[in-house]
């Protein structure tokens, strides 16, 4: 017969959202087990601290405000101020087929910042250290879900690859874009294709980035450079570049040097040369967002219920709302003696958070139709509102305040505390 094991929370998935979940509920007394398949997903807050002398993690976010209060609020972000983040104060984007052009300052908005881009290992190692400190948390690596089963008794029975049953009140999915947790849960997804591949690397520019996140829209899709801090000042950013399949296979098939040549081309030499660059990495591009997010006893947040175009670097910031949400919930949920796997109270957190994040995909969805239209008179209108929209001073910080996360109703993670 097969160990049964009992908890209150299952996340399956140690990525940013799952762990940051996990940490919004240290303490309190609910019983969480996370399961991650990855056996080299376990980051000792040291061991990064060290690799600060070394290369850029490829993979980094621009983590918005209401992220940073997030992640203090679960004792994470004093861990990561010793490693390397990357603030910046200002943002730059514009239209490389024409005129058009906006300025985000966050001087404007009496912000010291409009966000920072960090290295996710720095983030995930932060996220185990609290992780580690927790009482009522365990996490188990190298271990896979192989069933999940519907409903009964008031818990989701899961079945690891190595024999055992796990049941749990409430299955979290925050394993990725590709979730099989999700998929065994039986939930949709509407799926497509944004015609574009993603490159990512690190490069050495000539000039420094003045902690300016830079963005042209090119013919074939948005470029991006982020500013990133290091001991040799401000020459180093992280590129995303969002491309159509065809060009994106020959710009990964350039030598660096090419590379280089070709980049600075796209990036109209705005930070001049660009003297080295990393190893690239490519990846296609997909819309993706489920047509449900919960279910009796089963929950799904971060990439395992929706994934957007990088063009505004949201995902994972969308992610962690989505965790903090949750926490809410569930802690309602408990104040009220009601149970955690309800699907009436689930619901709650499915309202809070669906409409938000499909009004991002759309607004998303939208700038890249936008721009990539390539008529005449609707280019033209586009740069007459970029134009006009910078100088509506107003309405721009607004929206940039929104983005943020300054504004609007959030969770209680993600609030700022009230100052006296």
């Amino acid at each position: 017969m097969s160990e049964q094991i009992q908890v209150d929370v299952v996340i399956v998935g140690a990525g940013m959202v799952g762990l940051t979940l996990a940490a919004g509920l240290a303490s309190n007394d609910l019983n969480i087990l996370i399961l991650e398949q990855r056996i080299d997903s376990l980051l000792d807050i040291d061991a990064v601290l060290h690799a600060q002398t070394q290369g850029f993690d490829p993979r980094v976010s621009a983590l918005t405000c209401a992220s940073q209060q997030i992640l203090t609020a679960v004792g994470a972000w004093q861990y990561m101020q010793d490693c390397r983040i990357s603030p910046y104060e200002f943002m730059d984007v514009w239209d490389g087929e024409g005129t058009g052009h906006i300025h985000f300052s966050a001087q404007d908005l009496h912000e010291p910042v409009l966000g920072h881009i960090v290295e996710n290992r720095v983030t995930l190692a932060a996220l185990h250290k609290v992780i580690k400190q927790a009482n009522n948390i365990e996490l188990e690596l190298g271990v896979s879900v192989v069933e999940l089963s519907n409903s009964e008794d008031g818990c989701r029975s899961i079945s690891l690859d190595d024999g055992r049953v796990i049941k749990a009140s409430l299955v979290v999915a925050a394993d990725g874009a590709l979730s099989k947790t999700r998929q065994m849960a039986g939930i949709p997804m509407w799926e497509w294709d944004y015609g574009h591949d993603a490159i990512v690397t690190t490069v050495k520019t000539e000039k420094q980035h003045g902690e300016t996140a830079w963005q042209r829209f090119t013919e074939d899709g948005p470029l991006a450079f982020l500013p990133l801090s290091s001991d040799d000042r401000e020459n180093y950013c992280s590129i995303v570049w969002s491309t159509s399949p065809l060009h994106a296979k020959t710009l990964m098939a350039l030598d660096d040097k090419d590379f280089c040549v070709e980049l600075e081309r796209a990036f109209e030499q705005r930070l001049g040369q660009i003297l080295s660059v990393d190893k690239r990495f490519s990846f296609p591009l997909k819309q993706r967002h489920a047509k449900r997010y919960v279910e009796q006893n089963f929950a799904a947040i971060g990439d395992a219920a929706h994934t957007i175009h990088p063009l505004a670097g949201q995902g994972v910031n969308l992610g962690l709302m989505d965790a903090a949400q949750l926490v809410d919930t569930l802690l309602e949920a408990k104040n009220r003696d009601e149970s955690i796997g309800s699907e009436n109270v689930l619901k709650r957190f499915q309202r809070a958070r669906r409409t938000e994040n499909l009004q991002m995909s759309a607004a998303m969805e939208g700038f890249k139709r936008l721009f990539d239209n390539k008529q005449p008179l609707l280019r033209l209108a586009r740069n007459m509102g970029m134009n006009l929209l910078d100088q509506l001073a107003p309405i721009k910080n607004h929206i940039v305040q929104d983005v943020m996360g300054l504004s609007g109703n959030l969770p209680t993670l993600a609030k700022r505390p009230i100052k006296e």
